[in-house]
């Protein structure tokens, strides 16, 4: 039997729902409305088009055998009618009808349903300052305004640009800029740390550094309060509570919001912060009314909380439950792992689950794993040093979260979507530390990383491991007044030691080579609190297990050890 299927948004989750009903339901009419021109592009790529990785916008909207998604495409290649520059101005849930306005002509219309999809994705928050409508200023609220940016850089328009933002698309924009073209970049972030909300400190810190290393101002703690123009109205600078930057472009990110008003004002139900609420079915509160994408509440996996995920990745995949459910085939979408990773230059950072922040703000009984070995045999050419994070609960042994960084290679990505479908299926330690993958050489180490990770943090919740907090030893080597009886015991070679000797002296700094600890262990004083330190902090545990066996239990280990403070660069640190 026909039915009608309406759907409101045409970039992610709409075109991925109509064409996965098209092919179980051939029959359906599925008509899809978008109020812009360009759509089914892959807005996640945006930062690369501006960068130029990717080479010309159409990229963007091709399929994999470069046929741009266009009303014609989805028409002759889809059977899906599409209606461009058209917006959904009401929902009339008695009657099943939406009201929509033809936005070159202003025409209104009404166009009946029995079902409906609501894919109306996410708009940026708009950041209250004066100066936001100048020439010069931007956000990435849709491809045009990309198209735009690239053509001012491209015309040499561009020699200072200011990224407003610190989260994942502020990054990769400021990366964009920076990289391909040069542009003198400064990042200005709010919150203390980039990616706020998303990775703990440490890791935020790295990828601080590592930008900063690449020639990007990066400005934290610190908060937009204007954006200034020039004599000819156009954008000139930002001023922040510290200080002016210069600025022909600046760049809007701070976040998006749903797109719920339609929702909100048809009666459905939806968060408070916006986000229209679904069913595992992708049902609205209105059993006609199905919603994907950017503009739904998700569900955490790991705490059961509403969560906000506004990733292309999981509006495909819930495009493609929901047509299943329209469809007759019961499927169910359990939710969200928070699964992140990207690139900056030579890096890239991922997460999955919740960091130990968002852990002990959930009133887990958190603790963490660090470690940093290698991102394959130790023994392979071009081998790196990956830092891994895996963040636990004491009590029930449930792994929360895993986050990483390191260079911008597959090691890390296999290693976060293997820990997401663990954590997702409500793994403990045990199972990481079980879990089986893939091995060779030029892939992995024999221990792979995320094993290994899994080995510290069985050490830890059974107590054989006491470590230190990084950020307690970061604040000890800045004022070692304050804890007058901790003693650093570095246990590397002695070309990588004595450098801290001779400035801190042995009695602060004790140089005992770790395959010469068990001949010389007297050396270490009576009454000192060892801080264990070695590069990965392997070591460290090794011989803090070696002293608690002489009853010198006295100890604890640098998590992840010297190479996690070499890619964090404090002023102490000697390369």
């Amino acid at each position: 039997m026909e039915k009608k299927i309406v759907i409101v948004g045409a970039v992610a989750a709409g075109p991925k729902a109509a064409c996965r009903l098209k092919r179980l339901q051939p029959d359906w009419d599925i008509t899809l409305v978008d109020q812009d021109s360009l759509i089914s592009y892959g807005g996640c790529g945006i930062p690369y088009y501006v960068s130029g990785d990717v080479s010309d916008e159409s990229e963007l909207r091709a399929t994999s055998f470069h046929v741009v998604r266009d009303e014609k495409f989805f028409q002759e290649a889809k059977g899906i009618k599409v209606q461009t520059r058209t917006r959904a101005i009401s929902i009339d849930r008695q009657r099943k009808v939406v009201q929509v306005e033809r936005l070159e002509s202003g025409q209104e219309e009404e166009l009946p349903y029995d079902k409906l999809i609501l894919a109306t994705g996410a708009k940026p928050f708009a950041l209250p300052i004066p100066g936001v409508e100048l020439d010069g200023v931007f956000t990435i609220a849709n491809l045009h305004k990309a198209i735009e940016i690239r053509k001012r850089i491209a015309q040499g328009k561009v020699s200072n640009a200011v990224v407003i933002g610190g989260g994942a698309i502020g990054i990769e924009m400021a990366e964009a800029l920076k990289d391909l073209w040069g542009v003198e970049t400064s990042l200005v972030e709010l919150e203390p740390q980039l990616l706020p909300c998303i990775v703990d400190w440490p890791f935020a810190a790295m990828l601080k550094n590592h930008l900063q290393e690449n020639g990007v101002q990066v400005f934290t703690g610190e908060s937009a309060t204007e954006i200034l123009a020039n004599a000819e109205g156009k954008v000139c600078g930002v001023k922040t509570g510290m200080r002016t930057l210069e600025a022909d472009l600046v760049i809007v990110a701070v976040g998006v919001r749903p797109r719920s008003e339609l929702a909100r004002e048809a009666g459905l139900s939806v968060a408070p912060w916006g986000g229209i609420r679904v069913n595992q079915r992708l049902q609205t509160s209105d059993p006609d009314i199905y919603a994907a994408g950017d503009c739904v509440a998700s569900t955490s996996v790991v705490t059961g909380r509403e969560t906000y995920a506004p990733l292309g990745s999981l509006a495909n995949r819930e495009g493609r439950a929901l047509a299943d459910n329209l469809a007759g085939i019961p499927t169910r979408f359990k939710g969200v792992c928070g699964s992140f990773i990207m690139k900056a230059f030579e890096r890239c950072i991922a997460t999955t689950g919740i960091s130990y922040e968002a852990a002990l703000a959930e009133g887990y009984d958190a603790d963490y794993a660090l470690t940093s070995p290698p991102d394959r045999a130790h023994f392979f050419p071009n081998q790196s040093v990956v830092i891994l994070q895996l963040v636990f609960d004491r009590r029930t042994r449930r792994v929360l979260g895993v986050q990483g960084f390191g260079m911008m290679n597959d090691s890390l990505s296999a290693r976060i979507d293997t820990a997401a479908g663990l954590i997702a299926a409500g793994a403990t330690i045990e199972d990481f530390s079980d879990v089986e993958m893939a091995y060779a050489p030029p892939f992995s180490s024999a221990i792979d990383s995320i094993n290994a990770v899994a080995y510290v943090a069985e050490n830890l919740c059974d107590g054989r491991m006491r470590q230190l907090d990084l950020d307690r030893f970061l604040a000890w080597m800045e004022d070692m007044s304050s804890q007058p009886d901790w003693l650093a015991l570095d246990i590397r070679h002695p070309l990588e030691a004595e450098p801290y000797v001779e400035r801190y002296g042995r009695e602060k700094w004790l140089a005992v080579q770790y395959e010469q600890m068990r001949e010389r262990y007297q050396e270490i004083p009576e009454g000192k609190t060892c801080i264990i330190l070695c590069n990965a902090g392997t070591r460290s545990y090794e011989v803090q297990v070696f002293l608690d066996h002489l009853g010198k239990s006295d100890s604890m280990v640098l998590g992840g050890g010297l190479n996690v403070v070499s890619r964090l660069e404090p002023d102490w640190y000697i390369k």
